[in-house]
């Protein structure tokens, strides 16, 4: 157990120095663009008294240092400064936006993932039949293809053609659960499209390399039906990739989603940091950027820590 937990504490601060470095380049990576930032906002109108004033308000006169400083220990607690725009905290700004993100991650992962993993195990006890090459084809074809061409060949067929579900994906307060799943139904499929694909595969190639164990020739040996190998003996111990698979593509469903949420102007996080990059609202753009980033190596960790738990061989290294 000790040995365990060693190895989570060593990936927890592997995490850590990955999101230091990270924040590190989300700041100076915004710190380089071109302009001043105060020019920029208020226009070429603007006086220089007006500027000198909303680059005061900004910090924008204080040394960089003192600036990463201050940004990085309030994003600890969660404070990331206020709009440039609006004068709110960032956190008013994407905080129900980063909620709506969650939602449709979630949406689409209670869809995906049982497919996915269905569909992987039959295709791998169906492998080399035509059921498998067609599937095959099906997903590579839906790995290749864009997330905002899969949405508006989506948008394409139902809703404009077969206004089966809205084409934008508006929400509003003291909406019923079936209305916010309807409204939100194109986007998500969007995402299962994806996510889908690439977590099938991966549960198929597992499922056929513990087929080919001899602890499972020994139980085919035996007479044992091929849907009680699968399920049985080759799933349990399929797992461990299975769930490192899954938990990135969760990952993926929660930092990937900004195409999603622009091409169906869903009210999410990623929205939120195309407006402010158009509108070089850098404060929230720093802040989404962060979160995104905190997101996806938390995830990851999450992803070492299920493969660490399900493989006695990682559980107990010699």
């Amino acid at each position: 157990m000790g040995g365990l937990l060693n190895l989570v504490l060593k990936r927890l601060g592997l995490g850590l120095i990955t999101l230091l470095v990270v924040s590190i380049l989300i700041f100076f990576a915004v710190e380089l663009l071109p302009g001043d930032t105060a020019e920029q906002i208020l226009g070429q109108g603007a006086t220089e008294e007006t500027v000198a004033a909303l680059r005061e308000q900004l910090g924008l006169n204080r040394p960089w240092y003192v600036r990463y400083l201050d940004w990085l220990s309030g994003a600890v607690v969660g404070d990331f400064g206020v709009s440039a725009l609006s004068g709110e905290p960032v956190m008013d700004v994407i905080g129900g936006r980063f909620v709506n993100t969650l939602f449709l991650a979630a949406y689409a992962a209670v869809l995906a993932v049982p497919l996915a993993i269905t569909l992987g195990v039959i295709v791998a006890l169906l492998r080399n039949t035509v059921f498998d090459r067609v599937a095959n084809v099906l997903t590579l074809t839906s790995i290749s293809s864009p997330e905002f061409f899969l949405g508006y060949i989506l948008i394409l067929f139902l809703a404009v053609k077969n206004p089966f579900f809205p084409a934008i994906a508006s929400l509003s307060d003291g909406m019923s659960l079936g209305e916010l799943l309807n409204r939100t139904f194109l986007p998500a499929l969007t995402l299962v499209l994806v996510v889908t694909a690439h977590m099938m595969r991966m549960t198929r190639a597992a499922i056929i390399n513990l087929l080919a164990s001899p602890y499972i020739e020994m139980a085919r040996l035996k007479g044992v039906s091929p849907w009680r190998v699968i399920v049985r003996h080759a799933l349990p111990n399929a797992w461990a990739p299975i769930i490192n698979v899954v938990a990135l593509n969760l990952a993926y469903l929660i930092t990937g989603v900004v195409l999603v949420e622009v091409v169906f102007v869903y009210p999410g996080i990623g929205q939120a940091l195309v407006d402010a990059v158009a509108k070089r609202n850098f404060p929230v753009v720093q802040a989404a950027s962060l979160i995104f980033a905190a997101t996806f190596i938390l995830l990851n960790l999450a992803a070492d820590v299920g493969a660490i738990l399900t493989n006695p061989r990682l559980r107990h290294p010699k």
